[in-house]
Protein backbone atom coordinates (compact mmCIF):
# COMPACT_ATOMS: atom_id res chain seq x y z
CA UNK A 1 0.00 0.00 0.00
CA UNK A 2 3.07 2.27 1.11
CA UNK A 3 4.65 1.54 -2.66
CA UNK A 4 1.22 2.35 -4.44
CA UNK A 5 0.91 5.59 -2.28
CA UNK A 6 4.91 6.61 -2.90
CA UNK A 7 4.13 5.87 -6.49
CA UNK A 8 0.95 8.33 -6.92
CA UNK A 9 2.92 10.96 -4.99
CA UNK A 10 5.82 10.92 -7.05
CA UNK A 11 3.70 11.13 -10.21
CA UNK A 12 1.62 14.28 -9.01
CA UNK A 13 5.20 16.03 -8.04
CA UNK A 14 6.10 15.02 -11.50
CA UNK A 15 3.25 16.57 -13.00
CA UNK A 16 3.86 19.76 -10.88
CA UNK A 17 6.97 20.17 -12.12
CA UNK A 18 5.97 19.49 -15.98
CA UNK A 19 3.71 22.57 -15.12
CA UNK A 20 6.02 24.51 -12.86
CA UNK A 21 8.41 27.61 -13.14
CA UNK A 22 10.83 25.81 -15.15
CA UNK A 23 9.16 24.10 -17.65
CA UNK A 24 7.02 27.65 -18.18
CA UNK A 25 10.38 29.35 -18.32
CA UNK A 26 11.64 26.90 -21.05
CA UNK A 27 8.49 26.92 -23.31
CA UNK A 28 9.01 31.08 -23.15
CA UNK A 29 12.46 30.66 -24.44
CA UNK A 30 11.84 28.54 -27.01
CA UNK A 31 8.50 30.89 -28.15
CA UNK A 32 11.40 33.43 -28.37
CA UNK A 33 13.65 31.17 -30.42
CA UNK A 34 10.80 30.55 -32.70
CA UNK A 35 10.27 33.83 -32.89
CA UNK A 36 13.32 35.34 -33.90
CA UNK A 37 13.56 32.33 -36.78
CA UNK A 38 10.33 33.31 -38.27
CA UNK A 39 11.36 37.17 -38.34
CA UNK A 40 14.51 36.38 -40.15
CA UNK A 41 13.21 33.99 -42.73
CA UNK A 42 10.21 36.75 -43.23
CA UNK A 43 12.70 39.44 -44.03
CA UNK A 44 14.94 36.95 -46.19
CA UNK A 45 12.32 36.11 -48.14
CA UNK A 46 11.69 40.05 -48.27
CA UNK A 47 14.75 40.38 -49.98
CA UNK A 48 13.43 38.02 -52.29
CA UNK A 49 10.75 39.75 -53.34
CA UNK A 50 12.79 42.97 -54.29
CA UNK A 51 15.38 40.77 -56.00
CA UNK A 52 17.81 41.29 -53.93
CA UNK A 53 18.56 37.79 -51.78
CA UNK A 54 22.16 37.67 -52.76
CA UNK A 55 21.68 34.19 -52.77
CA UNK A 56 20.44 33.44 -49.10
CA UNK A 57 17.95 31.08 -48.99
CA UNK A 58 14.88 32.15 -47.33
CA UNK A 59 14.01 29.30 -44.83
CA UNK A 60 15.95 28.03 -41.61
CA UNK A 61 19.17 27.24 -43.23
CA UNK A 62 19.59 30.86 -44.50
CA UNK A 63 18.40 32.01 -41.16
CA UNK A 64 21.19 30.14 -39.65
CA UNK A 65 23.75 31.22 -42.06
CA UNK A 66 22.89 35.01 -41.64
CA UNK A 67 22.98 34.94 -37.79
CA UNK A 68 26.52 32.94 -38.10
CA UNK A 69 27.94 36.21 -40.21
CA UNK A 70 26.70 38.50 -37.65
CA UNK A 71 28.71 39.48 -34.44
CA UNK A 72 28.74 37.32 -31.66
CA UNK A 73 26.54 34.64 -34.12
CA UNK A 74 27.76 31.56 -32.79
CA UNK A 75 26.73 33.29 -29.32
CA UNK A 76 23.34 33.27 -30.51
CA UNK A 77 22.94 30.16 -32.79
CA UNK A 78 23.49 28.75 -29.08
CA UNK A 79 20.98 30.93 -27.77
CA UNK A 80 18.21 29.68 -30.23
CA UNK A 81 19.49 26.08 -29.28
CA UNK A 82 18.65 26.09 -25.93
CA UNK A 83 15.46 28.15 -26.64
CA UNK A 84 14.36 25.46 -28.82
CA UNK A 85 15.25 22.74 -26.58
CA UNK A 86 13.31 24.32 -23.84
CA UNK A 87 10.38 24.25 -26.41
CA UNK A 88 10.91 20.54 -26.89
CA UNK A 89 10.90 20.26 -23.12
CA UNK A 90 8.05 21.81 -22.47
CA UNK A 91 5.77 19.71 -25.10
CA UNK A 92 7.59 16.54 -24.23
CA UNK A 93 5.72 17.43 -20.85
CA UNK A 94 2.54 18.14 -22.22
CA UNK A 95 3.31 14.85 -23.85
CA UNK A 96 3.82 12.93 -20.96
CA UNK A 97 1.32 14.80 -18.48
CA UNK A 98 -1.25 16.42 -20.45
CA UNK A 99 -1.47 20.27 -21.44
CA UNK A 100 -3.15 23.18 -19.53
CA UNK A 101 -7.09 23.30 -20.19
CA UNK A 102 -10.30 21.04 -19.36
CA UNK A 103 -8.96 18.59 -22.20
CA UNK A 104 -5.64 18.82 -22.21
CA UNK A 105 -4.81 15.32 -20.81
CA UNK A 106 -6.69 14.35 -23.97
CA UNK A 107 -4.95 11.47 -25.95
CA UNK A 108 -5.10 13.22 -29.39
CA UNK A 109 -4.08 16.41 -27.99
CA UNK A 110 -0.47 14.59 -25.63
CA UNK A 111 -0.09 12.83 -29.39
CA UNK A 112 0.12 16.26 -31.26
CA UNK A 113 2.61 17.59 -28.12
CA UNK A 114 4.82 14.52 -28.71
CA UNK A 115 4.95 15.04 -32.19
CA UNK A 116 5.96 18.87 -31.70
CA UNK A 117 8.56 17.38 -28.89
CA UNK A 118 10.24 15.61 -32.02
CA UNK A 119 9.91 18.78 -34.38
CA UNK A 120 11.26 21.14 -31.94
CA UNK A 121 13.76 18.61 -30.55
CA UNK A 122 15.06 17.86 -34.21
CA UNK A 123 15.28 21.66 -35.19
CA UNK A 124 17.50 22.36 -31.93
CA UNK A 125 19.91 19.90 -32.80
CA UNK A 126 20.31 20.82 -36.17
CA UNK A 127 20.87 24.40 -34.66
CA UNK A 128 23.11 23.17 -32.44
CA UNK A 129 25.41 21.21 -34.90
CA UNK A 130 25.70 24.57 -36.96
CA UNK A 131 26.87 26.37 -33.84
CA UNK A 132 29.27 23.70 -33.80
CA UNK A 133 30.58 24.72 -36.95
CA UNK A 134 28.70 22.09 -38.97
CA UNK A 135 28.07 24.88 -42.07
CA UNK A 136 26.38 21.79 -44.95
CA UNK A 137 23.53 23.42 -44.83
CA UNK A 138 24.86 26.63 -45.68
CA UNK A 139 24.64 26.97 -49.13
CA UNK A 140 22.63 24.02 -49.58
CA UNK A 141 18.53 24.28 -49.25
CA UNK A 142 15.28 22.96 -47.40
CA UNK A 143 14.20 22.23 -51.25
CA UNK A 144 17.16 19.76 -52.26
CA UNK A 145 15.99 18.05 -48.74
CA UNK A 146 12.51 18.02 -49.63
CA UNK A 147 13.28 16.47 -52.60
CA UNK A 148 16.24 13.63 -51.83
CA UNK A 149 13.65 12.78 -49.12
CA UNK A 150 10.46 12.59 -51.55
CA UNK A 151 12.81 10.49 -54.02
CA UNK A 152 13.84 8.07 -51.17
CA UNK A 153 9.79 7.45 -50.59
CA UNK A 154 8.90 7.17 -54.19
CA UNK A 155 11.22 4.55 -54.54
CA UNK A 156 9.32 2.77 -51.72
CA UNK A 157 6.30 -0.10 -52.32
CA UNK A 158 3.14 2.79 -52.21
CA UNK A 159 6.01 5.26 -51.76
CA UNK A 160 3.41 7.68 -54.16
CA UNK A 161 0.53 7.26 -51.58
CA UNK A 162 2.89 7.96 -48.67
CA UNK A 163 3.96 10.96 -50.41
CA UNK A 164 0.79 12.36 -51.36
CA UNK A 165 -0.85 11.78 -47.90
CA UNK A 166 2.11 13.41 -46.82
CA UNK A 167 1.15 16.80 -49.45
CA UNK A 168 -2.71 16.22 -47.97
CA UNK A 169 -1.70 16.65 -44.52
CA UNK A 170 0.49 19.25 -44.73
CA UNK A 171 -2.57 21.24 -47.25
CA UNK A 172 -4.51 20.53 -44.07
CA UNK A 173 -2.82 21.56 -41.13
CA UNK A 174 -1.72 24.88 -43.42
CA UNK A 175 -5.62 25.17 -43.32
CA UNK A 176 -6.06 24.12 -39.94
CA UNK A 177 -3.33 26.97 -38.97
CA UNK A 178 -5.02 30.06 -41.24
CA UNK A 179 -8.59 29.25 -40.19
CA UNK A 180 -7.79 29.59 -36.13
CA UNK A 181 -5.52 31.97 -36.72
CA UNK A 182 -7.80 34.27 -38.11
CA UNK A 183 -10.62 32.95 -36.17
CA UNK A 184 -8.36 34.08 -32.80
CA UNK A 185 -8.43 30.69 -31.00
CA UNK A 186 -5.17 31.75 -29.85
CA UNK A 187 -7.18 34.14 -27.53
CA UNK A 188 -7.95 30.94 -25.01
CA UNK A 189 -3.65 30.61 -24.34
CA UNK A 190 -3.44 33.92 -23.79
CA UNK A 191 -3.65 36.52 -20.57
CA UNK A 192 -5.64 39.30 -22.31
CA UNK A 193 -6.95 40.74 -19.04
CA UNK A 194 -2.87 41.79 -18.65
CA UNK A 195 -3.05 43.63 -21.94
CA UNK A 196 -4.11 47.65 -22.82
CA UNK A 197 -6.14 47.77 -25.63
CA UNK A 198 -3.41 49.23 -27.91
CA UNK A 199 -1.44 45.91 -27.20
CA UNK A 200 -3.98 43.45 -27.48
CA UNK A 201 -4.73 45.35 -30.93
CA UNK A 202 -1.07 44.59 -31.92
CA UNK A 203 -1.26 41.18 -30.67
CA UNK A 204 -4.31 40.30 -32.79
CA UNK A 205 -2.83 42.09 -36.03
CA UNK A 206 0.33 40.13 -35.65
CA UNK A 207 -1.16 36.89 -34.45
CA UNK A 208 -4.18 37.00 -37.61
CA UNK A 209 -1.72 37.99 -40.54
CA UNK A 210 1.20 35.76 -39.37
CA UNK A 211 -1.13 32.62 -38.76
CA UNK A 212 -3.20 33.26 -42.03
CA UNK A 213 0.60 33.63 -44.09
CA UNK A 214 1.83 30.81 -42.00
CA UNK A 215 -0.71 28.34 -42.83
CA UNK A 216 -0.80 29.63 -46.38
CA UNK A 217 3.05 28.30 -46.48
CA UNK A 218 2.37 24.75 -45.14
CA UNK A 219 -0.51 24.23 -47.46
CA UNK A 220 1.65 25.71 -50.79
CA UNK A 221 4.54 22.70 -49.21
CA UNK A 222 1.72 20.35 -49.22
CA UNK A 223 0.46 21.55 -52.87
CA UNK A 224 3.48 20.62 -54.26
CA UNK A 225 4.12 16.72 -52.22
CA UNK A 226 0.44 16.10 -53.71
CA UNK A 227 1.97 17.29 -57.67
CA UNK A 228 5.43 15.50 -56.74
CA UNK A 229 3.01 12.12 -55.45
CA UNK A 230 0.41 12.37 -58.59
CA UNK A 231 3.35 13.28 -61.29
CA UNK A 232 5.87 11.07 -59.70
CA UNK A 233 8.11 13.49 -60.13
CA UNK A 234 10.43 14.26 -56.72
CA UNK A 235 11.34 17.27 -58.53
CA UNK A 236 8.38 18.75 -58.25
CA UNK A 237 8.45 19.11 -54.10
CA UNK A 238 9.91 22.04 -52.64
CA UNK A 239 11.20 23.02 -49.28
CA UNK A 240 10.71 26.78 -47.54
CA UNK A 241 12.89 28.36 -49.68
CA UNK A 242 11.15 27.51 -52.96
CA UNK A 243 7.85 27.42 -51.89
CA UNK A 244 8.37 30.91 -50.79
CA UNK A 245 9.66 32.14 -54.33
CA UNK A 246 7.08 30.11 -56.34
CA UNK A 247 4.47 33.02 -54.81
CA UNK A 248 6.46 35.51 -56.60
CA UNK A 249 5.57 33.66 -59.49
CA UNK A 250 1.91 33.87 -59.55
CA UNK A 251 -0.14 36.40 -61.29
CA UNK A 252 -0.26 38.50 -58.31
CA UNK A 253 3.77 38.56 -58.51
CA UNK A 254 6.66 39.55 -55.98
CA UNK A 255 3.71 41.51 -54.30
CA UNK A 256 2.68 38.28 -53.04
CA UNK A 257 5.56 36.98 -52.16
CA UNK A 258 6.12 40.02 -50.27
CA UNK A 259 2.67 39.89 -48.10
CA UNK A 260 3.57 36.22 -47.21
CA UNK A 261 6.98 37.47 -46.02
CA UNK A 262 5.52 40.67 -44.06
CA UNK A 263 2.91 37.65 -42.59
CA UNK A 264 5.96 35.62 -41.34
CA UNK A 265 7.79 38.27 -39.85
CA UNK A 266 4.91 39.34 -38.16
CA UNK A 267 4.42 35.51 -37.19
CA UNK A 268 7.79 36.04 -34.96
CA UNK A 269 6.55 39.13 -33.25
CA UNK A 270 3.47 36.76 -32.43
CA UNK A 271 5.58 34.15 -30.91
CA UNK A 272 7.14 36.82 -28.72
CA UNK A 273 3.57 37.72 -27.73
CA UNK A 274 2.87 34.24 -27.05
CA UNK A 275 6.10 34.36 -24.74
CA UNK A 276 5.21 37.16 -22.70
CA UNK A 277 1.53 36.27 -22.61
CA UNK A 278 0.57 33.00 -22.72
CA UNK A 279 -1.07 30.98 -19.88
CA UNK A 280 0.59 27.48 -18.79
Amino acid sequence: MKVGTVTVSGRVRARRAARGPVVEGAARAGFVARGAIYVLVGLLAARVAMGSDRGRQADREGALAEIAHRPLGTVALWALAVGLTGMAVWRLSEALFGAAGADGRKARKRLVSGGRCLFYGFVAYTVSTYALGDRRSEGGSSDRTSQDLTARLLDLPGGRWMVGAAGVVAIGVGGWLAARAALRKYHDRMRLTEMSPRTRLAVDCTGVAGGVARGAVFAAAGGFALWAAVGFDPRRAKGMDDTLRSFAHTPAGPWLLMAVAAGLALFGLFSFAMARWRRF
